[in-house]
């Protein structure tokens, strides 16, 4: 069996840094190095303990991975002399405020689909900036580091996710009985009730109900029969179409697997449905009956 090839990626500061034995340049070697520390001691001051050796360790090895994370970032798949010859001309700082740039975007965006009072707090903010900073880019300038990659993946989820809290705002904002505003949100129940109630078609937009108006609409189905693919075409109509590949792929999830859909033409009982319903729209549903 043959022994498992590792390719050697090291942080792109230190590859550029590399660069400097194949093309020699004093001046830009002491300026380098002099923009690196200063860079060093802001990081210690505002994220580590600028008191400690180790505060100043772990401040350095943020500094390598945000430097290399803007690098990375800026010149994909160029050469490693093109990223010393980045550095010379724009320096490292700049390099730096890229890749930190970068990590105060991924940390402002939501990490799931439910948001709560915490997640705007500047002080939750703050610490989540700086943990996403800490987990992205500390890294040992002679070790591996696939920092742009993890990004990439972490950007892409959060993407997905920023996609459905958008819709569900949305929705909310657009509820047919009135703007719901409560500071908490289930993105996902608030999506989940505006496909279930859109099937009984006439392009209202539910985004927040209770158990008399649920009652209500399981007794409006099952007298009228609708077509379910008219009202979810009435509804899609009514939503922005940045709004629609999110809302198509909710939309075809529930046509094959909601059990209140499934089961809401026949004789379930209304308390099961409710409780069926309760599984999909979370805290999104009011519970009371009023």
């Amino acid at each position: 069996m043959l022994p498992a090839i590792v390719v050697e990626s090291l942080p792109r500061l230190t590859r550029a840094i590399q660069q400097l034995a194949h093309h020699p340049d004093d001046d830009a070697a002491y300026a380098l190095a002099d923009e690196l520390t200063g860079i060093t001691a802001m990081v210690a001051e505002k994220f580590t303990n600028d008191r400690t050796a180790d505060g100043i360790q772990k401040a350095l090895q943020l500094t390598v991975g945000g430097v290399s994370l803007g690098l990375d970032h800026v010149l994909g798949q160029d050469t490693d002399l093109a990223a010393l010859e980045f550095l010379i001309e724009h320096g490292a700082e700049h390099a730096f405020q890229i890749g930190f740039r970068m990590i105060k975007e991924l940390s402002a965006m939501p990490q799931d689909a439910l948001v709560g009072e915490y997640d705007t707090d500047p002080l939750y903010s703050a610490r989540r900036l700086r943990d996403l900073f800490v987990e992205l880019c500390q890294t040992d300038p002679n070790q591996n580091w696939n920092g742009l990659e993890r990004y990439n993946i972490m950007h892409r989820q959060r993407q997905e996710v920023q996609a459905v809290v958008r819709l569900a705002g949305w929705l909310r904002r657009h509820n047919s009985e009135g703007v719901v505003s409560d500071t908490d949100l289930n993105a996902e129940g608030v999506i989940a009730l505006a496909v279930i109630f859109a099937v009984e078609g006439g392009g209202r937009i539910v985004a927040r109900t209770g158990q008399k108006e649920f009652e209500r609409f399981v007794k409006a189905v099952r007298k009228a029969k609708p077509d379910f693919e008219t009202g979810w075409a009435a509804l899609l109509a009514a939503v922005p179409v940045q709004h629609h590949p999110v809302l198509i792929e909710r939309i075809d999830n529930y046509r094959r697997s909601c059990t209140v859909l499934q089961n809401i033409r026949g004789r379930t009982a209304m308390k099961t449905l409710f409780n069926e319903l309760e599984n999909y729209a979370g805290s999104e549903l009011d519970a009371d009956y009023a």
